[in-house]
């Protein structure tokens, strides 16, 4: 039996279906590769959930290093994002900036583990400015009408509204014999979805894209 039976079949799901987008973005040549390999850590994680969820949450002394596992999977994951981003808007000889963006989480995480503030939570805490990074820059990708920006920033949202369903009170949730974590696993594979269609078949500008920092 599952040790918590609604989270892990609600990751099984999620993980399931972004590994079949991250297999179908494989077969789509104008996608860049970056996506298909941010596709492929998220949904890795999210079947390391289904097993988090599932067996390893019996074990005490397993359970923190099992969670702390995903959540690097995790930073992975929005690594490529970001590199995927900065690819599509900035061209694809941005390293610097790149690793400038990148440092702002990891700097952030950085000064709350000097504080003594460090952990699972503080690190995917600092991976939310990571990805205020990344929704920043479609938005000025948007304000430079980039053909891409408009399908992204619908999908970030998305999967933004479905992370914030896990401050939702469990006593809405139950109403569907879920809690806020399984739902935040199903709402997540909207996002997830529509990330897929934004970038399997992208409308990219004609022209090299104009450097929209600085």
């Amino acid at each position: 039996m599952l040790a918590e039976p609604a989270p892990s079949l609600s990751d099984l799901a999620l993980g399931l279906v972004v590994v079949a987008l991250a297999v179908r973005l494989g077969r789509a040549p104008a996608a860049h590769p970056h996506w298909r390999t941010a596709f492929w850590w998220a949904g890795i994680a999210a079947l390391a959930g289904f097993v988090h969820h599932g067996l390893v949450k019996y074990s005490e002394r397993w359970s923190g290093p099992s969670w702390a596992v995903i959540s690097a999977m995790v930073v992975v994951a929005v690594s490529y994002l970001l590199a995927a981003t900065v690819a599509e808007v900035l061209g694809p000889r941005h390293g610097r900036t790149f690793w400038m963006l990148r440092s702002v989480g990891i700097g952030a995480y950085a000064v709350l583990a000097f504080t003594g503030h460090a952990g699972v939570g503080a690190l995917l805490a600092c991976e939310s400015v990571t990805m205020a990074c990344i929704l920043a820059l479609w938005g000025r990708a948007a304000w430079h009408r980039h053909p891409m920006a408009g399908p992204v920033i619908v999908a970030l949202v998305a999967s933004a509204a479905a992370a914030a369903t896990k401050a939702i009170d469990p006593s809405l949730t139950r109403r569907v014999a879920l809690d806020p974590t399984s739902v935040y696993h199903l709402a997540q594979i909207v996002g997830m979805v529509l990330l897929y269609l934004a970038v399997s078949n992208p409308r990219r500008p004609e022209r090299e894209p104009r450097p929209l920092l600085g």
